[in-house]
């Protein structure tokens, strides 16, 4: 009831102050003072003013934005629920025909919070959250309207506006982006995050009700994580439905492991040295055919309530073995390949002969493999089994990088008790390290601990090419990101190696005299 009413008043104030009844004002003044006088003049210019302070007060008492206080609100960020952008795009789109106003909704997700999560704990990742929360409402105007959806995703339902085209949404989400790509600091530790963001325009929203645009900005978010970390799209009819339910993906995730639809993609790794390929990491992607490409975070949970891990980790280390053996026949040097393991995994007391059968089978050489384990497992276990299945591989020949390294509170007998051949620097050391003296100075840090353990470095998240300078300069030995190249299909690595190939032969060589 509310809702109407507050609707028809702010129908009517936009009415008495819409452009097309304030060009008439000093028509209405002069007529007053024609027929009236003076007086008349003088009531009418005391009136109208009062007229629309009056319904402006009204309409604050009843509209929902006000009555939204009173719907339930996230117990952590303090803001309202989904609810509140539906209405509130309800509100906007009921009168646009009166008032000419108009609006539209982004969707704006953390990336990769599980991992934050993960790496840092649960309390950093309310804090984080919190955080996000209050530089939105900074950020944001007053009367945009700001609601968490779950986990580490937010709605805004913006304010009537005049324009709301596909420049001005654009400058908005990157303001957004940021806002929130500042750094967080976290006991005493930089937190540096990207989020994705998906928004629908009213020009092309499949219905004009608030529900129709929040879906539609729900479905351009999901192109969004499609296409990596920190991307922002636009919502077009053409893009499939959201992401499947989780229902629907533990029923297939099982049949999709068998037939061949869940597979590693790769991601480069270079010698800062040389600029030649030094490895390539094999990163789980699920190819569906009806969603797309899926990373990791949309499919990993459920293969682990299915029991599936140990499935899931035969099948990545079959094909990127098997990649090995392609790039060899091709000619191209890729000295080994990374592969995840997971505690499930390095509890197993068989992993050691598997790894080692999967070896002969493709005729390669244990150096080829490099075992890539997080350091939090190797910072707070005390499991045995890992500690000896570990150590097998290294004496067997396989390399043991340690993974996120920063964030799970390895101690060097640690590092030392693992047989760690190489550390891979985290991403939250990494971003903007070439712009942040405080980063730099703990990656000279980092660095030089691993030169006086005879340690290998790997800097991980390397999204920009000054990054990538400056890990060179501080002594950083190869680099991995989305500055090199983003993970890539297998059929694609042929390609992308000779490129890089042919990239590398046509560098000018200084100090070489033209001929």
């Amino acid at each position: 009831m509310n809702h109407d009413i507050a609707a028809k008043l702010q129908r009517l104030r936009d009415a008495l102050t819409g452009p097309q009844t304030l060009a008439f004002l000093p028509a209405l003044c002069l007529g007053a003072y024609w027929f009236g006088g003076e007086k008349l003049l003088v009531l009418c210019a005391l009136l109208l003013p009062a007229l629309m302070a009056s319904l402006s007060v009204l309409t604050s008492f009843i509209t929902p934005r006000a009555a939204s206080h009173q719907q339930p609100r996230d117990g952590l960020t303090k803001l309202p629920l989904r609810m509140a952008v539906v209405e509130a795009l309800d509100q906007t789109l009921d009168s646009r025909d009166v008032t000419g106003r108009t609006t539209a909704c982004l969707v704006i997700e953390i990336d990769d919070f599980r991992s934050i999560c993960g790496n840092f704990g649960s309390a950093a990742g309310d804090d984080i959250l919190a955080g996000a929360a209050r530089r939105l409402e900074d950020v944001l105007r007053e009367h945009d309207t700001i609601a968490r959806l779950d986990n580490a995703r937010f709605a805004v339902a913006l304010a009537p506006m005049r324009r709301a085209d596909l420049e001005t949404m654009i400058q908005m989400a990157s303001r957004i982006q940021a806002i929130l790509s500042e750094p967080y600091s976290v006991d005493a530790t930089k937190v540096f995050t990207t989020c994705s963001i998906g928004f629908c325009m009213p020009n092309r929203a499949p219905a004009a009700s608030g529900q129709a645009f929040l879906d539609a900005a729900e479905i351009a978010l999901a192109d969004a994580h499609r296409n990596g970390p920190g991307a922002i799209r636009a919502y077009s009819p053409s893009l499939p439905p959201r992401t499947l339910e989780r229902g629907s993906i533990n029923a297939d995730v099982g049949e999709a492991l068998e037939s061949g639809q869940i597979i590693p993609w790769f991601q480069p790794q270079l010698s800062t040295d040389t600029g030649e390929v030094s490895g390539m990491e094999a990163l789980a992607r699920w190819d569906h055919p009806e969603k797309g490409t899926l990373g990791p975070s949309q499919f990993l949970t459920e293969i682990e309530e299915l029991g599936l891990l140990e499935r899931l980790h035969e099948i990545i280390l079959y094909h990127a073995l098997m990649a090995v053996k392609t790039w060899d026949k091709a000619g191209f040097n890729v000295p080994s390949v990374a592969v995840n393991f997971s505690p499930t995994d390095l509890a197993n007391p068989k992993i050691v002969d598997k790894i080692r059968w999967e070896l002969d089978r493709f005729e390669l050489e244990p150096s080829r493999l490099s075992v890539e384990i997080l350091e939090s497992v190797i910072s707070s276990s005390d499991n045995d089994t890992i500690s000896r299945n570990i150590w097998a591989l290294k004496e067997m020949g396989c390399g043991i990088d340690l993974d996120d390294y920063g964030t799970g509170h390895a101690s060097i007998a640690n590092i030392r008790r693992f047989a760690v051949k190489r550390i891979k620097i985290d991403r939250s050391y990494v971003s903007r390290c070439d712009l942040d003296r405080d980063q730099q100075s703990m990656l000279a840090a980092i660095l030089t601990m691993a030169e006086r353990l005879d340690l290998e470095t790997l800097a991980e998240g390397v999204e920009t090419v000054g990054e990538h300078a400056m890990l060179s300069q501080l002594g950083c030995g190869h680099v991995q990101g989305f500055s090199i190249s983003r993970p890539m299909a297998f059929s694609d690595t042929l390609e992308w190696m000779d490129a890089h190939k042919r990239k590398l032969a046509q560098t000018p060589q200084i100090g070489r005299r033209a001929s």
